[in-house]
């Protein structure tokens, strides 16, 4: 099974919930290049506020990755699990995992909000965003519009 992943994590906290370094993380990409990688990896970007939301890349052994991947007949069955579970916003319904054919791909985003214990430190957030292809893919291939969108953001005030 052919498949390309990619998990762009931003990270953020308070500072960045308004004005310019909330501009500086909303123009934040959603979608990069895809390096050469081993077949049991996934192309990792991070972009923290602390570094001005720049991305910093790397890779990853693909069964680190928060998703579930499982072939279905010929289609790829896709489902990323909420981590961790403590983090708002609720899940109660989640959407149905997606069925991706040869040549589609999916995008799927998920936020986070968490408190530091006994609420000492402010809050701090995360946007996970999941790019899977299925089947053989170019380098660009997240660069251009996803044929499933998946928006799983809810609200974290």
């Amino acid at each position: 099974m052919e498949v390309t992943v990619q998990w762009i994590r931003t990270s953020w906290t308070k500072q960045s919930r308004g004005g310019e370094a909330a501009a500086r993380r909303n123009a934040a990409p959603v979608g990069f290049r895809v390096p050469h990688m081993s077949p049991s990896a996934a192309h990792v970007v991070r972009m923290r506020e602390r570094d001005g939301f720049d991305p910093y890349d790397g890779q990853e052994d693909l069964r680190k990755v928060d998703v579930q991947l499982r072939k279905d007949d010929d289609r790829l069955r896709v489902l990323p699990r909420v981590q961790p579970l403590s983090a708002l916003p609720p899940r109660p319904r989640r959407p149905p995992a997606v069925r991706l054919a040869a040549g589609q791909w999916v995008r799927w985003q998920l936020n986070y909000r968490f408190s530091s214990a006994a609420g000492v430190r402010g809050w701090s957030y995360w946007l996970d965003t999941f790019n899977i292809a299925y089947g053989p893919a170019g380098a660009d291939v997240f660069l251009s519009p996803p044929t499933v969108l998946v928006d799983e953001r809810g609200p974290v005030r």
